[in-house]
């Protein structure tokens, strides 16, 4: 039990690696901004084999402010969920994952410039959530909760409900984090065993369970097992007490 708690250490990386990916991206707009340059032709441009270039540059240009604020938080929270949860197997989710969601956004996606860090954001989210679940690990399966309360909204934009947006590459990062969450099954933190799932337990000689007939009913004590008890606690507060008598003029020997 407490080898698998230990797992779940906090390190400087925790924090530090997904502050890093925040903050090249936003020197990647302020430098598009500061100098008037736009980065948009690197998107991910499917059909198109200079498109393919994409896959690597897309995840850290955005069209506008609003577009990158709204990718900013989800995405520091969710890498730093999968650094702290998943140390083992954190770079290859996110660094393979980033190559095969654009790889796949540039299969299906329409003929146009998908950038944007959205496709990552809904990898993780999709890779954390069923990962979670998988485990059956009670940590973790807090963990997907959590993701579905704060980004569950997400899940409707994996469908074209807007021309501006690349649900492709939303639906890209939903499908490669769920093939994550399948074929990542080593070094995962998993469930503990309790004691009783253990292959070396007995359940007869367990004092809790010896309570307790074959279908479960609680097994009273008899009453002559309450009276001998009884008779023994009674021995056991048993005191004796001596007395000696002493005339008031006799010497103490003092």
């Amino acid at each position: 039990m407490e080898k698998k708690d230990e797992y779940l250490v906090f390190t400087p990386g925790v924090l530090a690696y997904p502050l890093l990916f925040i903050l090249l991206i936003w020197i990647v707009f302020w430098f598009e901004i500061r100098f008037g340059f736009d980065f948009n032709y690197l998107g991910v441009r499917p059909g198109e084999i200079i498109g393919l270039r994409g896959i690597l540059f897309s995840p850290f240009i955005h069209s506008d402010i609003k577009h990158l604020f709204n990718n900013t938080i989800p995405l520091f929270v969710l890498s730093m969920s999968l650094f702290y949860f998943y140390k083992d197997v954190r770079w290859k989710v996110l660094l393979y994952g980033i190559l095969l969601t654009g790889l796949l956004t540039w299969v299906i996606g329409r003929p146009a410039n998908h950038i944007g860090a959205s496709g990552v954001i809904y990898l993780l989210a999709s890779f954390l959530f069923f990962k979670g679940i998988f485990s059956k690990y009670y940590r973790l399966i807090a963990l997907s909760l959590i993701v579905v309360f704060m980004y569950g909204g997400m899940v409707w934009f994996v469908v074209p409900v807007d021309p501006g947006i690349s649900w492709e590459g939303h639906l890209s990062g939903l499908a490669v984090g769920l093939l994550f969450a399948v074929i990542f099954k080593q070094k995962i933190l998993k469930r503990p065993k309790f004691e009783w799932e253990t292959p070396e337990y007995k359940e007869e000689e367990d004092e809790f369970m010896r309570q307790f007939d074959e279908k479960g009913n609680f097994i009273e004590s008899r009453e002559e097992d309450v009276e001998i008890e009884k008779e023994g606690l009674e021995q056991k507060q048993k005191v004796t007490y001596k007395y000696f008598y002493r005339s008031s003029g006799e010497d103490d020997g003092s």
